[in-house]
């Protein structure tokens, strides 16, 4: 009786270490650290395209004659924001280029609106537009800071999926990579600036 007791105990203990091993949790908590951190990549994409009206209605106003680039800020988030971004996304990797391309869109577009207006000292000497360039800079800050937290997020997940033995457990489950933002036009920006005085 005593064999048999130490046997089952040797049996279960020898499971617990092998399940322990194969890094099922590591996974698990990897893909879970993941999708909150996409959350919050997207929790402040949303706060960028909620001020986004607001900033147009108030360059509108002074830049009436500016019409085609409100337009394309307009059309841009509208764009941003149509995606279905749910966590979804994570797992296919051309949803995830596509939602990388229009937030990019987005960006560049209210680069363009904020250039605009510069040229209207009265719009910059608004309130109300210093307000909100104020608080779409904040959210641009909030959005690096989150991306940042989702590029480390995935760097150790992927890190779990790809490493011996994990990566075995995670063939045998269906896990596999989750995509990364990447940099547009990496040759343009390895480059070096000339500056010339």
């Amino acid at each position: 009786m005593k064999k048999t007791s130490l046997l089952s105990l040797l049996s279960v203990l020898l499971i617990a270490l092998t399940v322990s091993g194969c890094g099922y949790n590591a996974i698990q908590s990897g893909d879970e650290t993941v999708k909150a951190a996409w959350a919050d990549v997207i929790n402040q994409y949303k706060r960028r395209a909620d001020l986004i009206p607001n900033l147009v209605s108030t360059v509108k106003g002074y830049a009436e004659h500016e019409q085609d680039v409100l337009t394309k800020v307009a059309e841009a988030r509208s764009k941003a924001t149509s995606m279905n971004v749910d966590a979804s996304v994570l797992n296919d990797e051309q949803a995830f280029k596509r939602f990388q391309e229009a937030q990019t869109a987005v960006s560049g577009a209210l680069s363009r609106l904020l250039a605009v207006a510069e040229n209207y000292p009265q719009l910059k000497a608004d309130a109300n537009f210093r307000d909100l360039q104020a608080q779409l800079e904040g959210t641009e800050n909030r959005i690096t800071v989150a991306r940042t937290r989702y590029i480390d997020s995935v760097k150790a997940y992927n890190t779990v999926v790809r490493s011996f033995p994990s990566n075995l457990t995670a063939k045998l489950f269906g896990a596999t990579v989750k995509p990364n933002f990447s940099v547009e036009n990496e040759k343009e920006i390895a480059e070096a600036p000339k500056v010339a005085f």
